[in-house]
């Protein structure tokens, strides 16, 4: 029997791709699972330095804050892993089921945890275990959902349709942003910091109940079902040991690739701790803060699909390259805006740097991943080359602070340009991979006699 004939049955018995509802369901569980993650993210910044751990050193505090932040992506590794084992052995919606119930359990016992002043060490031990319960949770997402996606879109469209879970994940951004900033504006300062932070937490317990609804609807992509029984006779049990054994080079292009991140750790990490921290001395309000995370989460969520469709047209390594170089140049005059107190042009240049050119290879960078690696190893290929150089570059915060900390000269030279050098780091692996573009996922997957890589197509 031909392999086309053998793909139309597959598709008849198994169901017809369905990139539109796959699409919309990696869509809103990506931003219910972000909701979570990014509000940790901002809290980490914005309150948790001055209410879990001591006032006494703010760069001690400060930097203890940020490091909590990493520590989640410490176990996205190991998630990724798990996780991504159990979505291509088990189907990519078991997994994506299971790491949104985590994920919102986690987040909602943040919200009831007990301070510093009331419990001492006890306070950031228990952040530090929930946080890297988050950081599991989240690291079977991504991979998950935009696997489902890639697999249900066709060949031409694939990178438009796996844009919307990064769009997703944006907007999960923007409504951590939406439930702090109402708080942080109307309360007063000594009032949300006591209790006013923790709501946007309690509301998780809507984000479990929501995430099981929308999850158990998910169906598998045909071709997943037409070739499970293959994948789990022929893949290692632990994928892992595939993944490493056949493609080792793939895995360090992606990882390295991922480094393009810092961008965000720059800008929307330790860029709000600079401008609103007190040892900084740069006087900038939580709020003002927070509207300016808001209004760079908006324009990412309007021109991530732009991007994924253009990708489809110019390719994904054109986008990836001129996103992260452009990005990392200008997060220098971002933080230059800063340290001008000039919120207009704060305003500005976010939406350049976070909302333009970091969005580039944010709404590409999902979709180039995916096409990398094979059906029976995808999710994991995916997760962990991700979740690795995550678990890397969220360490990039604290050592900004650590290399630029309160009453420090220059900061926004030496950040800025720390980050332009990992960005050029993180250019050199796109560059040297060859472009995916239009290739269906089939050819994608035969090697070269010999090789443990892919044979990328040409552009």
């Amino acid at each position: 029997m031909s392999t086309e004939p053998g793909k139309i049955q597959g598709e008849v018995r198994f169901g017809k791709r369905d990139p539109k509802r796959a699409a919309m369901s990696g869509w809103i569980g990506s931003a219910l699972e972000y909701y979570d993650f990014a509000l940790y993210s901002q809290a980490a910044a914005l309150v948790f330095p001055s209410i879990f751990f001591p006032t006494g050193n703010p760069t001690v505090a400060i930097i203890a804050s940020l490091a909590t932040y990493a520590v989640g992506y410490v176990a996205r590794p190991v998630g990724a892993i798990v996780l991504g084992a159990w979505g291509d052995r088990h189907g990519r919606k078991n997994v994506l089921v299971f790491a949104m119930l985590l994920m919102g359990f986690s987040t909602f016992a943040v919200g009831l945890l007990p301070t510093y002043p009331q419990v001492g060490i006890l306070a950031p031990t228990l952040l530090v275990i929930l946080r890297l319960i988050q950081g599991f949770a989240v690291a079977g997402e991504l991979g998950g959902a935009s696997a489902m996606i890639v697999e249900h879109s066709p060949d031409a469209k694939r990178g438009f349709f796996a844009s919307f879970s990064l769009q997703g994940t944006q907007f999960g951004s923007i409504l951590a942003t939406g439930a702090l900033l109402p708080l942080a504006a109307l309360l007063p300062d000594d009032q949300f910091q006591a209790w006013g932070w923790r709501i946007p937490f309690l509301l998780s317990a809507f984000v479990i109940l929501a995430g099981y609804i929308i999850r158990r609807r998910v169906q598998e992509p045909p071709a997943y079902l037409a070739k499970s029984g293959e994948v789990k006779a022929t893949t290692h049990r632990f994928t892992i040991v595939d993944l490493l054994r056949t493609h080792p080079w793939v895995l360090v292009r992606c990882v390295l690739m991922t480094f393009t991140n810092v961008i965000g750790m720059a800008t929307l990490v330790f860029g709000v701790a600079y401008a609103t921290q007190e040892g900084y001395g740069i006087g900038f309000s939580t709020s003002d803060l927070l509207w300016v995370t808001l209004v760079a989460n908006i324009t990412a969520v309007v021109m991530i699909p732009f991007f994924g469709a253009l990708s489809d047209r110019i390719g994904r390594r054109t986008l990836m390259v001129t996103g992260g170089i452009g990005g990392g140049l200008l997060a220098t005059a971002y933080l230059w805006a800063i340290d001008q107190r000039n919120l207009f042009l704060v305003f500005v240049f976010v939406v350049i740097v976070q909302g333009l050119f970091f969005q580039m290879w944010n709404a590409t960078f999902a979709t180039f991943f995916q096409e990398q690696f094979p059906m029976r190893i995808r999710v994991t290929g995916f997760a962990v080359s991700q979740n690795v150089g995550l678990m890397i570059a969220s360490f990039f915060p604290s050592i900004f602070t650590a290399v630029a900390p309160p009453g420090s000269t220059n900061v926004p030279l030496v950040i800025g340009s720390l980050t332009f050098g990992i960005c050029l780091v993180a250019a050199l692996p796109a560059l040297l991979s060859r472009e995916t573009r239009g290739r269906s996922l089939e050819d994608l997957e035969i090697r070269r006699p010999g090789s443990h890589s892919f044979r990328i197509g040409r552009a």
